[in-house]
C-alpha cells in the first residue's frame, strides 16, 4: 500500500505541471538570427506567429540603432519623438502585457523607411489550441467562455475502514481533502491567471 505521504507528493508534482503549462509564455527574438538591423524583413518575420499578452519580444541590435514603441499613426508615417517608450541599450525586451497592436520602428532618421518597422498583433490570453488546458476530474466541460469562476470539483468519496485501522483513515481522509483543495486551487489559478 502507497504511503499518504507520497500520494500527496505526487499530487503535488501533477499540480504544478498543470499549473506550468497553460501558462508558459513565449520569448520571441525579433528578426531571429538577424536581429533588429537594417535590411530584415518583419512582415515575413512575423507572419505565422500568434502572439499573446504574457509573451515577450526581444531586440537585439548594435549601436546606432534605438527601439520605439509608438502609435498606429506614427508607425504608418515613421514618425520619430513621439515614442510611447524607446530603449537604445543593444538589447531591448519588451513584454507584451495588453492585447491589440503593437507598433515599435528604429527611431534613427530613415531606418524606419528602410524597413526598421514591426508591427505585432497581441491575443488576450492563451489562443484556442496554442495550448493545453486542464479541467479538474468531475467538472462540466463548457465552452470555457471567459467566465473567471472555478468550476465546481468533485470531493472523492472516502470509505471507511474498519476501525482497527482509525489512525490510517484520519491519514487517507486527510491526504484526500488537501489534494481535492489542491487540485480547486489549481483550477481556479490557471481561470484566473491564464
Amino acid at each position: 500500500m502507497a504511503s499518504t505521504g507520497a500520494k500527496f507528493i505526487v499530487t503535488l508534482i501533477l499540480a504544478s505541471v498543470m499549473v506550468m503549462t497553460p501558462c508558459s509564455a513565449t520569448v520571441y527574438t525579433v528578426g531571429d538570427t538577424s536581429g533588429w538591423a537594417l535590411g530584415s524583413d518583419y512582415s515575413t518575420w512575423t507572419s505565422g506567429k500568434t502572439f499573446k499578452v504574457g509573451d515577450s519580444l526581444v531586440f537585439n541590435y548594435g549601436s546606432g540603432h534605438t527601439v520605439d514603441e509608438v502609435s498606429a499613426s506614427d508607425y504608418s508615417t515613421c514618425t520619430t519623438g513621439n515614442s510611447i517608450t524607446s530603449d537604445s541599450s543593444g538589447a531591448t525586451t519588451i513584454a507584451l502585457k495588453t492585447a491589440g497592436k503593437h507598433y515599435f520602428i528604429c527611431g534613427v532618421a530613415g531606418h524606419c523607411g528602410s524597413g526598421m518597422k514591426v508591427q505585432v498583433t497581441v491575443a488576450a490570453g492563451s489562443s484556442e489550441g496554442s495550448s493545453p488546458t486542464t479541467t479538474p476530474s468531475g467538472s462540466g466541460s463548457g465552452s470555457g467562455s471567459g467566465s473567471s469562476t472555478p468550476a465546481a470539483t468533485n470531493t472523492p468519496a472516502v470509505k471507511t475502514p474498519s476501525s482497527t485501522s482509525s489512525e490510517s483513515s484520519s491519514g487517507t481522509s486527510v491526504s484526500v481533502f488537501v489534494s481535492s483543495l489542491l487540485v480547486a486551487w489549481v483550477a481556479l489559478y490557471v481561470s484566473v491567471v491564464c
